[in-house]
């Protein structure tokens, strides 16, 4: 096999192990995760039960740790999708038109209980 045909083939097989990578549900991530703070196993063997690397689960863990403080501090962030946003955006049209509605009333009727005084 010559250098050329080598790279192709490395290259061929790296491709198949990046679209077959394995995807861990956030349920999932959180199992591993609280297994490995429970502390019963150490965690290189947590991570070849479940064909994690190691620095795969110390992410997950930060991450885990992060999201709990922020969320014990009362503040949390959720992501809107584009639909919600644009809902929003239109309840808060609808919402400064009324206001303007409201204050053009409320000065026509208080100019009209002026001229009565």
């Amino acid at each position: 096999m010559n250098k050329r045909n080598t790279q192709s083939a490395t290259s061929y097989i790296k491709e198949i192990k990046r679209r077959t990578r394995r995807a861990f549900s956030a349920e999932e991530k959180i199992k591993i995760v609280l297994e490995g703070l429970r502390g019963e196993d150490s965690i290189a063997s947590i991570c070849r039960k479940y064909n994690v690397h190691e620095n795969l689960y110390y992410k997950w863990n930060k991450e885990f740790m992060e999201a709990g403080k922020r969320r014990l501090n009362g503040d949390y962030v959720r992501e809107a999708s584009s639909d919600e946003v644009t809902d929003l955006r239109k309840l808060n049209d609808n919402l400064k038109d009324a206001v303007a509605d409201l204050t053009v009333e409320n000065r026509i009727l208080k100019k009209s209980l002026n001229g009565l005084e």
